[in-house]
């Protein structure tokens, strides 16, 4: 298993430069994929808590169409559908884009709208969980609405959700994969070209398994920091809320459970 590391490839170079050429990929994709996702889930996910309007209305469509529909149906769409649809011109150009970044853009694209309808859900969750005095507070210092969430709501509402982001940063590392059906040679496609040639399935795709894991407990373990420094102090349970135990029952008769004669009550 150890052997193929370093091994080499019909091009001369070692396997070993095969999968970090991959992981560079892979790790391009989730970063630039993570960061526009989330600027994409906070607007759409402060739209989204609003009661009316066609921002809200327009939130919410984004929101069921994109989660709702699977990541590798949204790929082709992107790569092969769009240039169709859009005028001559503009089609062209995005068939003419020189290879990798032919097909790195469109999974870019792919990758950061599926997610932002993720992150957005959880940045609506995050808000309608922080009471409404906060908000009401805030209007009544003379703040403006848009402030209101810029300065007040928002700020709080990311604050509480890093937890329920973890999961969903570790998603984009592993939803890269999908990257391969149209021509990004990010890890796992690396690791598929390696079984190819070498015939040791095994020994590929488990070092590959090795990294996606490595990077999970890396970015966990970041996040597990971030959260630590941003908690909010009274927003979380704590300890003592969690393990609050019912009062210790020691036989004895408490004085106000006593029956008092009728005529001893005074």
């Amino acid at each position: 298993m150890f052997d193929i590391l370093f091994e080499r490839g019909p091009d001369g170079a070692l396997y070993l430069v095969w999968l970090l050429s991959g992981l560079g990929w892979t790790l391009a994709l989730a970063f630039f994929g993570w960061w526009f996702a989330f600027a994409i889930g906070i607007f759409v996910g402060v739209n989204r808590t609003r009661q009316r309007g066609l921002a809200s209305f327009g939130a919410r469509l984004y929101v069921e169409v994109f989660r709702n529909t699977p990541l590798l149906v949204q790929l082709f769409l992107w790569y092969f559908v769009l240039p169709e649809l859009l005028p001559v011109a503009a089609g062209n150009v995005l068939k003419q884009i020189p290879p990798p970044w032919g097909a790195f853009v469109p999974a870019l694209i792919c990758l950061s709208f599926y997610t932002g309808a993720r992150v957005a859900e959880q940045v609506r969750a995050g808000i309608e969980a922080l009471p409404r005095g906060q908000g009401e507070a805030a209007s009544a210092l003379g703040l403006k609405p848009s402030q209101v969430y810029r300065l007040v709501i928002v700020p709080q509402a990311l604050r509480m959700i890093v937890p329920s982001l973890t999961s969903e940063v570790m998603g984009v590392y592993k939803n890269t994969s999908v990257a391969l059906t149209i021509g990004v040679i990010e890890l796992t496609a690396q690791a598929r070209q390696i079984s190819e040639a070498t015939f040791q399935t095994f020994a590929a795709f488990a070092w590959a398994t090795l990294i996606y894991l490595t990077l999970a407990l890396a970015v966990y373990q970041l996040m597990s920091v971030i959260d630590a420094r941003l908690k909010i102090p009274g927003l979380q349970p704590t300890a003592s809320r969690r393990t609050r135990k019912p009062p210790l029952d020691t036989g004895l008769i408490s004085p106000s459970k006593v029956a008092l004669p009728s005529g001893d009550r005074s």
